[in-house]
């Protein structure tokens, strides 16, 4: 695909379980790169599927990335009856600190049996693992999303998930570079402020990402860290995403922003777009599916830049193609590692 041809740098959510006639123009229209899927949009496996089937037409791209957040505890769009209940990744966090051989095989498991599920609804892109640490006294937006508070084990736990996910054709998304484990505040309501000093984030908050740098795709932090810029948060700072994420932390793969309409960012939803995207981020993420701020982000994304379409092509040559397996073996083996005293 070439530059002049390329998708919006954008990925849009929709209202609801169907895709409405205004929605399906609007998508048609701005060519997003892709959509992401919330609980609203998940009634029912067959509905599901076909939802997924919309959106593609829509953008007449079968390939269009279709995204998901299904970490796990309460950070789950897909769930019962219709889907089975995922423990939260601090779970497996606990169980390792004590037996790593059953948690690492168990979370193997685990992500394997989430993988074949969103194989079988179209969906391509699941946004873990949360790579961000547990702190005492941080907001718990965080919380048991994290799988704990030691960098090496969320490393390796993380590592866990992305080459499962890989393997069985889904793209993982590390998250949220640098790190949102500090924050005090939960960014979906106002703008965390972290003061620590940058050899404590090197030595500490930054090493999960170093260690899975080499991944794919990867989402940023709604986060001012004032040791690195003290007038921007992550997603919007020029020197973060250079020095830090790129730098620093030396990841290459696909920049999105963290959803756009979260109240820790400033501005219209164009604003915010644009200074995601002029601070280096590839692709501008927004999520509620309200229309009139599809419309502003729209006409603030470009088109993908060349380097955001090598990065594309560069992880889909990374996803393998699944084995053929009995799912309800998985579980059963999963279930024993599980109940396990």
């Amino acid at each position: 695909m070439s530059e002049a041809s390329a998708p919006k740098a954008a990925i849009f959510g929709c209202a609801g379980p169907r895709l409405a006639p205004e929605e399906e123009a609007f998508f048609r229209a701005a060519d997003p790169l892709g959509f992401i899927l919330f609980a609203r949009n998940c009634e029912a496996p067959e509905q599901l599927r076909d939802l997924v089937a919309s959106l593609r037409a829509a953008v007449g791209r079968e390939d269009a990335p279709v995204l998901i957040d299904q970490e796990g505890g309460r950070v789950a769009r897909l769930k019962p009856p219709n889907w089975r209940a995922l423990p939260p990744p601090a779970f497996f966090g606990r169980m390792a600190t004590h037996d790593w051989q059953r948690a690492s095989e168990a979370l193997r498991l685990n992500s394997r049996l989430l993988a074949i599920e969103l194989r079988a609804l179209g969906i391509d892109v699941d946004c873990v693992p949360v790579l961000d640490l547990q702190f005492p006294g941080a907001s718990d937006v965080v919380g048991d999303r994290s799988f704990g508070g030691d960098p090496e084990l969320v490393a390796g736990l993380g590592r866990i998930v992305c080459e499962t996910m890989l393997a069985e054709g889904i793209m993982p998304v590390i998250k949220h570079l640098p790190g949102h484990g500090r924050a005090r505040v939960d960014s979906h309501k106002e703008l965390p402020v972290v003061g620590t000093a940058l050899a404590e984030l090197e030595a500490r908050d930054f090493r999960p990402f170093e260690q899975l740098s080499e991944m794919p795709w990867g989402m940023t932090a709604h986060v001012v860290f004032t040791a690195l810029d003290p007038d921007n948060p992550a997603t919007t700072s020029g020197r973060v995403i250079a020095e830090i994420l790129r730098g620093h932390i030396g990841f290459q793969g696909l920049l999105l922003s963290d959803d756009l309409s979260m109240e820790a960012l400033a501005g219209t939803l164009g604003e915010r777009a644009g200074r995601a995207l002029a601070a280096g981020c590839d692709v501008a993420l927004h999520c509620n599916g309200k229309p009139e701020e599809m419309e502003l982000v729209a006409e603030a994304a470009p088109a993908l830049t060349a380097a955001a379409l090598a990065r594309i092509a560069a992880g889909r040559k990374r996803l393998g193609t699944p084995e053929s397996v009995d799912p309800a073996l998985l579980q059963r083996r999963l279930d024993l590692l599980m109940n396990v005293d």
